[in-house]
């Protein structure tokens, strides 16, 4: 199942920062410390391929350290990219974005010339109340679910720092299957565009391969006679039925409410209840962003053939063209 979402006002966002990246210094990229990968939007990248790029490794403190390690060392390995990873809740994050800035602009400051900044990120990654904490009060709405703010504002750090923020923007074709769930795991996407039970199967599906320790503990299924071992073992139905039994989500008969069951594994993923996870390491996301490409092409070409197929029957005067089944 491939999740979508890209309502309408996010094309006028793609708009403004087209228009906006024009006049810019450099771009600020808010990226999910737990999935700096998929949360990194590569239509802004096409947008802004050409300016230098701070990447913010945001909600640090709900991510594990040593991949958090790692993907700072991935990014700030690129040509004109600096990383950083912070916390939206940090009391003083302004003099670290403002000297990494700085330091990919090294021309421009003064009142002359003023540094100035684009900050750019998928919905509900924490922006704007990095920006909140960054001016002292509040500028920009901010909420726990995706698409709070929507109009374009530019907000003045220092006299010579000037910050142009957008709203929340993804792409409107998720290539990388992987990526939509784990966006929709975090929150980023509307609730609208997906079935919760489907997103826990696919975030219990990374978890018990790679912490299952933090789901024993935090579900105590123990209790059930389940080592990690066995939970890494398990399917991911079967998993999904046990965490509902062990936290009461059950229907009459004693059967397990999937839906509810689901909504307890996403709400403590989201909140870090579960621990600090990471749901990719770079070496990963850079596997599932090549197969998403490969798939993507082949779409391409088959959605090519079907159009010379029907370009060669208009021609001939021949029967009905094949059907899309893209």
């Amino acid at each position: 199942m491939a999740i979508q979402w890209f309502p309408g006002h996010m094309h006028q966002t793609r708009k403004a920062v087209a228009e906006r990246v024009k006049e810019t210094d450099v771009v600020i990229e808010m990226l999910d410390a737990r999935l700096p990968g998929s949360s990194a939007n590569p239509l802004l990248a096409e947008m802004t391929g050409h300016k230098p790029t701070l990447k913010v490794l945001n909600k640090q403190d709900l991510a594990d350290p040593a991949l958090t390690a790692r993907w700072l060392a991935h990014y700030n390995a690129l040509p004109e990219t600096r990383a950083i990873a912070l916390d939206a809740s940090e009391t003083a994050p302004a003099q670290r974005l403002a000297t990494a800035s700085q330091a990919l602009a090294p021309t421009r400051g003064g009142m002359d010339k003023p540094l100035r900044v684009l900050i750019c990120g998928v919905p509900n990654v924490g922006k704007s109340t990095l920006i909140n904490t960054l001016v002292g009060a509040r500028k920009t709405k901010t909420g726990d679910k995706a698409g709070v703010t929507r109009l374009e504002q530019r907000i003045a750090l220092a006299d010579d720092f000037y910050l142009w923020d957008t709203p929340g923007m993804l792409w409107p074709r998720i290539t990388v299957e992987r990526t939509g769930f784990n966006l929709a795991a975090s929150g980023a996407i509307g609730r609208n565009a997906y079935d919760d039970d489907v997103v826990a199967l696919e975030l219990l599906a990374y978890l018990k391969a790679h912490y299952a320790a933090l789901l024993r503990a935090r579900f105590d299924l123990g209790r059930l006679g389940l080592d990690e071992t066995a939970i890494a073992g398990l399917r991911d139905e079967d998993l999904l039925d046990a965490i509902g039994r062990r936290r009461g989500a059950l229907r009459s008969g004693g059967r397990v409410d999937a839906q509810k069951a689901a909504e307890i594994v996403i709400q403590e993923f989201r909140t870090a209840a579960l621990g600090r996870v990471t749901l990719e390491t770079p070496e990963e996301f850079a596997a599932w962003w090549a197969e998403g490409q490969a798939r993507d092409a082949e779409r391409t070409a088959r959605k090519a053939a079907r159009e010379a197929a029907r370009g060669q029957g208009r021609r001939k005067g021949g029967g009905a063209p094949a059907p899309d089944v893209d």
